[in-house]
């Protein structure tokens, strides 16, 4: 009597989905979702502010059919949900509504205060990187496998102090150092090349001070991987180890970590946008703010919520890239 094996189980027909697939279909619908909750917070903003707004934006002296007239120009005396649509209808075609208290297009207002407020994020952000990866890079090497107490305290301690320090503190030490005292850079503006110098210092020192430590530790915990040994069995010079070894797989947690101090600098710029009177969206939406002209408030602060979704998508394909194996593990 003959006994017969168990015959495999079968596989499944049919083509299975890539990985890259399902991570476009999971980040997209992230994204998705996420986008249409911030557009509703938008839109709920200006009407869970109590009293009317178009009453505060114009002053309690404003003639009633002076505000009534406004109401009925910006829609609000129709249905919430007419007012929704209408709203959503708006964002696909570019009309942001318009201010209350300019009577200009609040699509035109953005577009004209955008870029002072990208092109500061922006370049304070690339200060940040070009500073925090070469200091934590080198720190990491000279405080490896315990050696340069002394330089880890030091490093360790002037970085958490400076990064508890808020942006908009540090640009009024930087005004008075460089603009009153020393009487060196411009504390004003965006007319010359030297007036952003001190706006992005301001952004950048913090979020700098936060990345090289993220740096130096993963630096410190990959020079002792097995194939960095290995790189230095093969007699390697110390660069090639350093940079072309070491660096870029210590950089995936400090680039997760830039995503979201670049999110957080775009966010800063509201305080350090009016320390120096910066022509942006910062300073835009205080000044907003302060007239009650919510229309601006809802662009602008739906305008920060896209910069931030859009960075965060961004980091991730971009760490999907240094490590494809992240598109496989399901979220």
């Amino acid at each position: 009597m003959t006994s017969t094996a168990p015959s495999p189980p079968a596989e499944r027909s049919g083509p299975r989905p890539r990985p890259w697939a399902r991570f476009a279909v999971r980040r997209l619908g992230r994204l998705l979702v996420s986008l249409w909750v911030l557009v509703t917070a938008s839109f709920a903003m200006i009407h869970l502010i109590p009293g009317d707004p178009v009453r505060g934006a114009l002053g309690p002296t404003a003639p009633t059919a002076l505000v009534e007239a406004r109401r009925e120009a910006l829609g609000l005396n129709d249905p919430i949900l007419t007012q929704y649509l209408r709203y959503l209808e708006g964002l696909f075609t570019g009309d942001l509504g318009t201010s209350i208290s300019s009577q200009l297009p609040v699509s035109d207002v953005v577009a004209q205060r955008l870029p002072a407020t990208l092109s500061l994020a922006l370049l304070a952000f690339v200060a940040a990187v070009v500073v925090a990866i070469p200091l934590g890079v080198a720190t990491g090497v000279l405080t490896r496998r315990g050696h340069g107490r002394r330089t880890e305290l030091a490093f360790t301690t002037t970085s958490v102090v400076v990064a508890t320090v808020p942006d908009f503190l540090i640009g009024v030490a930087l005004i008075y150092v460089f603009g009153i005292r020393l009487e060196l850079l411009p504390v004003a503006g965006d007319e010359t090349a030297a007036a952003y110098l001190l706006p992005v210092f301001s952004l950048a020192i913090g979020p700098a001070a936060i990345l090289a430590r993220i740096v130096r530790v993963e630096m410190v915990g990959v020079l002792e991987a097995d194939f960095v040994r290995t790189a230095r069995a093969k007699r390697l010079p110390a660069r090639t180890v350093y940079l072309g070894h070491a660096l870029p797989n210590a950089v995936t947690a400090a680039l997760t970590l830039g995503g979201l101090l670049l999110s957080s600098m775009v966010a800063g710029t509201v305080l350090v946008e009016n320390v120096f009177a910066w022509p942006g969206l910062g300073s835009t939406i205080v000044q907003s703010i302060l007239t009650k002209d919510y229309p601006v408030v809802q662009a602008i602060v739906l305008v920060y919520g896209v910069g931030v979704l859009i960075t965060n998508l961004v980091v991730d394909v971009s760490l999907a890239l240094l490590d494809p194996r992240s598109t496989i593990r399901e979220d």
